[in-house]
């Protein structure tokens, strides 16, 4: 399922704390892991040293993709490094485009303070923007569980969703994990007059968790169905979470819009920026 995994880092301590998840992943699936600097160009860092004209980011780079190499070898992991040059978002979008990455995984937080930063806000941009898989890692708490034992996998019956369906019933069946599937009536995004009641939210809820539910079951995955009643698909997600032990959260990054609820999209970035598990976003071609 995922061949090449790209790993941005900025050798900061959220980088070095995730960074044993993805070799996990990538040695399950004998993955090559990328693992790429981006020396910010928003920041000067050109200095001289004697004759010669360094710079400093580049030079720091190179020793963060090394020691990230290092680590990776002892594990028995393949290593491709590359320090360049940009816009960070941009760098990592473009580079996951250009070689044929199958996954970008990255911690949710970096470097801050006086330091340049990598990651946080940074992370929710490369969901936004990437035509690859993002798996956004949270680097404080406990380490994230591999392999995995149960995925949720939230949807709304569109498109987007039933292509995060394929991907997580995909994986589920790969480590025989429970397959949560969730819908989230969000009454709280359209007024009353939009609707004749909960009645026929709740009933659509339902027919697209059982379509979602058949998927996995088609592939051999135990499966757990549920629809929430509440006022916000992201305290939905949420609640769900802290009520299960779950390992992994799959979901599009677009879904339906307009007078209809929508479950995806921005939400996506809100689940990642606040999930105390890791989430894969699986983007969609914005033809909704």
């Amino acid at each position: 399922m995922f061949d090449r995994i790209l790993f941005p880092t900025d050798g900061g301590e959220g980088a070095a704390a995730t960074f044993g998840h993805v070799l996990d992943l990538a040695a399950d699936h004998d993955a090559t892991v990328h693992v790429l600097n981006v020396a910010d160009t928003t920041h000067d860092s050109v200095t001289r040293v004697g004759r010669d004209v360094v710079d400093v980011l580049e030079e720091e780079g190179e020793g963060v993709v090394e020691a990230a190499a290092e680590r990776a070898a002892d594990r028995g992991v393949e290593t491709v490094t590359a320090v360049l040059q940009g816009g960070v978002a941009e760098t990592i979008v473009a580079y996951a485009a250009e070689r044929d990455v199958d996954l970008v995984a990255m911690p949710t937080r970096g470097r801050t303070g006086l330091d340049r930063l990598l990651l946080g806000s940074t992370t929710e941009r490369v969901v936004r923007r990437s035509t690859v898989p993002v798996l956004s890692l949270r680097p404080d708490g406990e380490p994230a569980r591999y392999p995995y034992r149960d995925v949720l996998v939230p949807t709304d019956g569109s498109e987007r969703a039933g292509d995060a369906v394929d991907r997580a019933a995909s994986l589920a069946a790969r480590s025989g994990a429970t397959l949560h599937v969730l819908s989230v009536v969000d009454v709280g995004s359209v007024g009353a007059e939009a609707y004749s009641g909960t009645d026929a939210l709740v009933s659509a809820a339902e027919e697209a968790v059982a379509e979602a539910a058949a998927v996995a079951e088609a592939a051999g995955v135990e499966t757990v169905e549920h629809v929430e009643v509440g006022s916000s698909a992201v305290r939905g997600i949420r609640a769900y979470l802290a009520d299960r032990d779950v390992d992994l959260v799959v979901m599009g990054t677009r879904g339906l819009t307009g007078v209809e609820r929508y479950l995806l999209g921005s939400v996506a970035e809100r689940t990642v920026r606040t999930s105390p598990v890791p989430v894969l976003t699986v983007p969609g071609d914005g033809s909704e």
